[in-house]
């Protein structure tokens, strides 16, 4: 198998994507639940594709979270539907109904390939979907940030 550019660091910048369509989704599941030691363990990939009728879970942290990290606070806001698939990023900015929530930390792929977790970072308390009043049918879309300054 051939090496993995960004386990091995062998890309000459750390953000290759440049630009990326929006991706758009609609919950199909409102979840209520916390676990305070979770021990999710984010895969080393900054992005991941997602194909319009899959199904993946949201899941909320107020932790350091990045690719290959564990993060252990949580909260489940629920799954969604892919509308409009694509590649995600590290870095995006997530929306609940037009109201941004936080940023995509990482992907963690205990039950795949059943469905990807998708860590979000917020700087709110942990809130669970069912507190947020998410509703089924609620649209869900990641926004490219822009690329960040290569340091």
């Amino acid at each position: 198998m051939s090496p993995d550019p960004h386990v091995q660091k062998i890309l000459d910048t750390r953000f290759p994507c440049a630009a990326h369509s929006p991706i758009i989704g609609r919950m199909n599941c409102i979840l209520h639940a916390r676990a305070p030691q979770r021990g999710l363990e984010l895969c080393p990939y900054p992005s991941r594709a997602v194909i319009k009728g899959e199904t993946h879970e949201l899941i909320l942290t107020n932790e350091d979270a990045a690719p290959n990290k564990t993060v252990n606070a949580i909260s489940y806001l629920g799954y969604f539907e892919i509308i409009e698939g694509g590649v995600m990023w590290v870095g995006d900015r997530v929306f609940v109904e037009g109201r941004e929530i936080g940023e995509l930390a990482g992907y963690d792929l205990t039950h795949f390939p059943n469905h990807m977790n998708i860590i979000i970072k917020i700087t709110d308390p942990l809130y669970t979907g069912l507190e947020a009043n998410v509703q089924l049918g609620a649209s869900i879309s990641f926004v490219f940030r822009g690329r960040p300054q290569e340091e």
